[in-house]
């Protein structure tokens, strides 16, 4: 850590090393105030957006008032990014999409319907506003579907293309998206149940056994601890050279993580036939877990509130309004499409928790759902399975078609 006066300024300025570990410690800080604070655990909010966000107002505070600001060297940001989204293709297990059956089909053509449907009320309330349409996507399937992780990641390929408020927006509108989530997710199921007397189902007979199918495998040795690291690194750079191979054929840059989560997918299943190696679930998720949450510190803690907020408004206007029509959706047509029985009512709450927020957040939806109203074990097979990874292949190539054509051709 260095001390440096700039432009009448004092800078902070932290090496790799004090960046990373300054992000560790606001991490630690996050999981203690949300201990401390019933209704951040309540609502889901995750730790490092707790403590990144109040670092945050604390720069903009030393930026506004001229006292001091913060130089940070992010070198690991991307590598903590690529690790999770790694762990997360490693995770996508075909035995997995099997149990699922047709209705893990139908979920998972609407989850995709639907990022389809968030990106065009972006563009077209980008219009009506007057937000440039980097940061209208970004309020859009990016960060609704995608969550942080991928607001993150796409910010920064706005950032590279001109746009400099682009990591901003994407950590806000994905803020956003969170808390509605998880505020309305579960009113919404509650309100289908009890309009339609719904109830559980309880002589269904699927086979849940996801632990199963990600079973530990035993005791690790050193060497099987090894393999399963090796195994994500490799996946890492394979699948970098795979996402610039294929950011040089479509001319725009491509996010580098999905080349890496899509080589892992690939690597997991052909394992499951071969057995190449002692796949650990349990560590590799593990490992996803500490980089996601890694990462994400960095990147909200070293965001530049002041760059935002022009931005805020019509950025908040466009998640209100993803927020409101996922509801109407759910309400009137996708809980029809789902059977219009309680697994239906439940699987609702999952897409209203994972379609504007992340997957934890429909985990909690359908949770509090089933402490209430009784378990459904369609809902908590198909729903993590569909939100984790599975949407992934439809709304990665419509996103990256949107910004094709809303971005880089308006800017042809």
């Amino acid at each position: 850590m260095a001390f440096e006066v700039v432009d009448g300024l004092l800078t902070i300025k932290c090496d790799m090393v004090m960046t990373t570990a300054l992000a560790t410690v606001l991490l630690l800080l996050g999981f203690w105030i949300k201990k401390k604070v019933s209704i951040l655990t309540k609502y889901c909010i995750p730790a490092p957006v707790v403590g990144g966000f109040l670092f945050m107002f604390i720069t903009f505070i030393g930026h506004q008032t001229g006292a001091f600001t913060f130089a940070f060297t992010t070198t690991l940001q991307d590598f903590f990014m690529l690790a999770f989204f790694t762990t997360v293709g490693l995770g996508a297990s075909v035995q997995l999409l099997k149990k699922g059956g047709l209705l893990l089909v139908i979920y998972w053509l609407i989850a995709a319907a639907v990022s389809i449907i968030q990106n065009f009320v972006s563009v077209g309330l980008s219009a009506i506003t007057g937000l440039e349409y980097p940061y209208g996507l970004l309020a859009g399937a990016i960060s609704m579907i995608g969550g942080h992780g991928a607001a993150a990641s796409y910010g920064k390929t706005f950032v590279e293309m001109g746009f400099p408020a682009g990591v901003e927006v994407g950590a806000a509108a994905a803020t956003f998206g969170l808390i509605f989530g998880v505020l309305i997710g579960g009113p919404v199921a509650r309100l289908l149940i009890e309009k339609n007397h719904l109830t559980p189902d309880n002589t269904e007979n699927l086979d849940t056994s996801v632990e199963d199918i990600n079973k530990k495998g035993g005791d690790l040795s050193s060497l099987d601890v090894i393999k399963n690291v090796t195994v994500i690194l490799i996946c890492m750079a394979v699948g970098t050279q795979i996402s610039g191979l294929i950011g040089k054929l479509i001319n725009m840059g491509f996010p580098s993580y999905v080349g890496a989560m899509f080589v892992a997918m690939i690597v997991r299943n052909v394992n499951e036939k071969t057995h190449w190696y002692n796949f650990n679930f349990g560590l590799v998720d593990g490992i996803g877990d500490v980089s996601l949450n890694i990462y994400l510190a960095i990147a909200l803690m070293s965001l530049k509130l002041w760059q935002l907020l022009d931005l805020i408004g019509p950025v908040l206007l466009i998640v209100v309004c993803q927020a409101v029509l996922l509801v109407v959706l759910c309400y009137f047509v996708i809980f029809r499409i789902l059977g219009k029985n309680y697994d239906a009512a439940v699987m609702c709450a999952g897409l209203l928790g994972h379609g504007l927020g992340a997957t934890p957040s429909a985990i909690v939806n359908m949770t509090a759902v089933k402490d209430k109203y009784g378990m459904s074990r369609k809902a908590f097979m198909i729903v993590p399975i569909v939100g984790a990874f599975l949407v992934d292949i439809i709304y990665q190539p419509q996103t990256i078609a949107f910004i094709k054509f809303f971005v880089q051709g308006f800017q042809g």
